[in-house]
C-alpha cells in the first residue's frame, strides 16, 4: 500500500465519522507495532493538508518489560518532528509478577489505555487516536458473540466522560493486509513485542478463526465488517454518508 493510499483511507474514516475538528491536539499511542506506526504516518501526512487543523504528540506506554528497544521508534518521531513521550509504568510487575495473572490481556489493555490517556490529559491534548484496523473490528465483534453472547464491537470515536477526551480510530478502513503492505514498502521501525502473551490469547484464536471462515467462504470478511457497520450497535455513530 502506497502512502497516498494510507492518507485515502484515513481521511475517508476521518471525514465519515467527523473524527476531527479545527484546533484538536491528538495524543497518537505508539506501541511501536507495525499498526501504530502506520497511524502515526497517516495522521503525520493529513495534518500538513487536512482542512482542519490539528496537531498531534506521540506516546508510548512503557509496561517495563526489560528488552524494549524503542530507539528507532524515537529517530522517526524526530525526523517527522512529532514530540514523543515515553510513559514509564511498572505494568508488567504488575500483572506477571505480583498478581500472576492467568488471562492477563484484559486488565494489561485497560492498565496501559489508562496511562495512555492520563499522559494525553497531562500534554494538554482533547483526543487519543488508537491503532484499530478493520480487522481489530471484526475480531472484537466475533469475540464478544463466543465469549459474551452479545453482538458488539467498539465504536469508530469515543468519548470518554471522565477524562474529557475522545478516543478515534481513523484505521478504520484498513485490513491488516494493508498495513503489513505499508510496513514492507516504507521500512517502518517496527519494535517486536516483548510481552510473553504475544500471538497466545483469545484474540489470536478468533483472527485464526476468522481467516479460515474467509477462506471458506470469500467476502465474509467484509460482510461481517458490514454487519457492525450498519448493525446499530449501541455507541456506533452513523456513518455520514455510504462507503
Amino acid at each position: 500500500m502506497k502512502l497516498q493510499q494510507l492518507y485515502s483511507y484515513t481521511r475517508k474514516a476521518i471525514d465519515d465519522y467527523s473524527m476531527i475538528e479545527d484546533g484538536d491536539k491528538i495524543a497518537v499511542g505508539i506501541s511501536g507495532g507495525k499498526d501504530s506506526l502506520t497511524l502515526l504516518y497517516a495522521l503525520h501526512g493529513l495534518m500538513r493538508f487536512y482542512p482542519k487543523k490539528f496537531t498531534i504528540e506521540a506516546i508510548t506506554v512503557d509496561l517495563g518489560f526489560q528488552n524494549l528497544d524503542i530507539v528507532k521508534v524515537q529517530e522517526l518521531c524526530q525526523k517527522l518532528m512529532v514530540p514523543y513521550t515515553i510513559v514509564k509504568t511498572e505494568i508488567s510487575q504488575i500483572i506477571f509478577e505480583q498478581r500472576k495473572e492467568s488471562n492477563p490481556c484484559s486488565l494489561c489493555a485497560k492498565m496501559r489505555k489508562g496511562a495512555l490517556n492520563n499522559k494525553a490529559e497531562e500534554l494538554g491534548c482533547n483526543k487519543v487516536a488508537y491503532a484499530h484496523h478493520k480487522d481489530d473490528i471484526i475480531e472484537t465483534m466475533m469475540l464478544s458473540l463466543i465469549y459474551e453472547g452479545r453482538f458488539h464491537s467498539f465504536s469508530p470515536y469515543t468519548y470518554l466522560d471522565r477524562m474529557k477526551l475522545t478516543v478515534i480510530r481513523p484505521l478504520m478502513y484498513l485490513y491488516e493486509t494493508d498495513i503489513i503492505g505499508f510496513q514492507n514498502k516504507y521500512q517502518l521501525p517496527v519494535v517486536k513485542s516483548p510481552c510473553p502473551m504475544d500471538g497466545n490469547t483469545k484474540r489470536e484464536y478468533a483472527k485464526q478463526l476468522i481467516r479460515q471462515l474467509n477462506q471458506e467462504n470469500p467476502g465474509v470478511k467484509e460482510r461481517f465488517f458490514h454487519a457492525v457497520k450498519d448493525g446499530n450497535i449501541k455507541g456506533w455513530p452513523c456513518a455520514k454518508k455510504e462507503e
